[in-house]
């Protein structure tokens, strides 16, 4: 028999809930067996940590006086967009310092809003009449905002493509510096402990789950941006290559620095690593089955930047095993393998989630919707036409 969200919230808040990581249930499976290890276990915690570009935070400031509508605001040089309310704006983690370059950006600006630093705001405005002032120059921190909340339009990514590059020349990528002829392959995902891996076809994350956000809690505000639920599969459900996203939501006041960290890729820009978690109800015994995944059943495709376009050649199709080996064998020679991510710091927050769970500081929620099972991608053309419309 299955089991139900209220039951396993009972269990978690009587403090009988048996919690473990998307790692250790491998294990507990293979002695205990499908049917048991269902049984036994309630929920299994899942975690990844990597750059995760497409972040930034809503910010409101609050009326100054004389009041203005801030229509340019920066942010310790930083631009945030302000084409919303009079003091309201959105800091893209991406967004690059208009002093620093890409040395600095609004990543930076997040992580020194978590660490409470003073930030220098700077905004601009032509004046109106209920909003008179035109320009203000002064100095905020996190706790004297009214709101800060992160809302990330993508991350968490299912799955993504290693990065490899047949050109003669180096390349600089958001897949990091990529090496001429084939000389190393890079790649970014937290593999059998990564949250859309264990939940293929998103049965229990969807719109409304609770999750672990950047030290957290926070929330699935919806689908993320450029959702593939109809990306090609495995005989698992898991895609290959790149396949759902989340689009996630959190109050920035209370994150944790450890678990949000800027970072600028040579020659690219910047990014934001992110650390989420998210706790799988053990709903029945094909639940666990999707749960018990390992890094030798994942596979992904090896992808060429050397080629400038859209759709680039397929070098090889890859497990993660392989992967994170350090090595992949490719056209007879061993190529040097690293990741963007850090398994270390997804095994932390895997580990931390699962205390939460177990000690009842971490409710599980029903999704409220379900992610749509044949969303595709569609391209941006040139001529203004594309695949779906071409009016």
């Amino acid at each position: 028999m299955g089991k139900s969200y209220e039951e396993i919230n009972r269990k978690i808040q009587r403090g009988e809930a048996v919690v473990v990581t998307a790692q250790e249930i491998i294990g507990i499976a293979q002695e205990k067996g499908i049917k048991q290890a269902a049984e036994y276990v309630d929920v299994v915690t899942t975690a990844t940590f990597g750059p995760m570009c497409s972040s930034g935070v809503f910010l409101n400031f609050g009326h100054s006086d004389p009041p203005i509508r801030m229509t340019k605001t920066y942010l310790n040089g930083v631009e945030a967009y302000s084409g919303l309310a009079a003091v309201d704006a959105y800091l893209g983690a991406t967004q690059n310092s208009q002093d620093m370059g890409m040395e600095y950006g609004g990543a930076h600006v997040i992580s020194d809003l978590i660490e409470r630093k003073k930030i220098h705001l700077k905004a601009y405005s032509y004046g109106t009449d209920c909003y008179p002032e035109r320009e203000i120059d002064t100095y905020i921190d996190i706790d004297s905002i009214n709101e800060a909340y992160l809302y990330n339009p993508r991350n968490v990514y299912q799955n993504y493509n290693a990065a490899a590059n047949s050109s003669e020349k180096l390349l600089y990528t958001y897949m990091g510096i990529l090496n001429p002829f084939i000389g190393n392959v890079t790649y970014s995902g937290a593999g059998e402990l990564s949250p859309l891996i264990n939940d293929p076809y998103y049965r229990t994350i969807g719109v409304g789950t609770r999750i672990f956000i950047g030290g957290s809690i926070g929330y699935v505000a919806w689908s993320g941006t450029q959702f593939k639920s109809s990306a090609p599969r495995g005989e698992n459900g898991v895609p290959i290559g790149p396949g759902g996203t989340l689009a996630v939501t959190g109050n920035l006041k209370e994150m944790d620095s450890r678990f949000i960290k800027p970072a600028v890729f040579e020659k690219y820009g910047v990014s934001m690593y992110m650390g989420i978690g998210i706790p799988i109800p053990v709903l029945d015994e094909d639940m666990l089955r999707y749960l018990c995944v390992s890094n030798r059943d994942i596979y992904t495709n090896i992808i060429d930047y050397g080629c400038p376009s859209r759709s680039r050649p397929v070098i090889k199709k890859v497990s993660y095993a392989e992967l994170m080996s350090g090595k992949v064998e490719i056209n007879g020679h061993n190529i040097r393998s690293s990741p963007l991510s850090s398994m270390r710091k997804a095994r932390e927050i895997a580990q931390i989630l699962k205390k939460m769970v177990a000690s009842g500081r971490f409710m599980l929620t029903q999704p409220v919707k379900n992610f749509d099972k044949d969303m595709a991608l569609k391209s941006l053309e040139r001529n203004g036409k594309n695949e779906d419309n071409d009016r």
